[in-house]
């Protein structure tokens, strides 16, 4: 499925006012990764109140034991820092990596505005290296922005 194909996808199970928003960040996760071939992993890590870490949120793919990262920690946690997308073509060449599964080759980082503010982010593992394109980007860009409304203060 095209990442235009999904946008509407994505925006049907977001504005579903009837199911909690942890089930509908999870229905996202499990949408792209389901339908997007080298999206092995799809998850939602979230700033953790004041404290300088991010906490995990729903997700989909292999289970993981980094529900817990540090600010400037792996990818995520310069993201976290940055506020600045992170594609990391190749994994092992990365230095400050956290590696959760020996079969993730790439990997992308998308951060999550609220109201200018970064609270959290969406991260893509791919097995396949070199996997992800400013397409990926852009469609991560347009998940955010939408998931960004479940939280906007109304």
């Amino acid at each position: 499925m095209t990442f235009e194909e999904l946008k509407p996808k994505v925006i049907d199970i977001l504005h579903h006012d009837t199911t909690i928003r942890e089930e509908r960040l999870l229905q996202v996760c499990h949408l792209l990764e389901q339908n997007i071939d080298y999206y092995d992993w799809v998850g939602f890590y979230f700033r953790n109140g004041d404290k300088e870490e991010l906490i995990l949120g729903p997700y989909a793919g292999d289970e993981t034991d980094h529900t817990v990262i540090p600010f400037g920690r792996g990818i995520c946690g310069q993201v976290a820092i940055s506020g600045k997308n992170f594609v990391v073509p190749d994994v092992q060449a990365q230095d400050n990596y956290i590696a959760c599964s020996i079969n993730v080759r790439s990997e992308i980082v998308v951060p999550l505005f609220v109201n200018g503010e970064n609270i959290g982010q969406i991260d893509i593992d791919s097995n396949v290296p070199d996997a992800f394109t400013d397409l990926d980007e852009r469609f991560l860009e347009f998940v955010n922005a939408e998931v960004a409304k479940l939280y906007e203060v109304k």
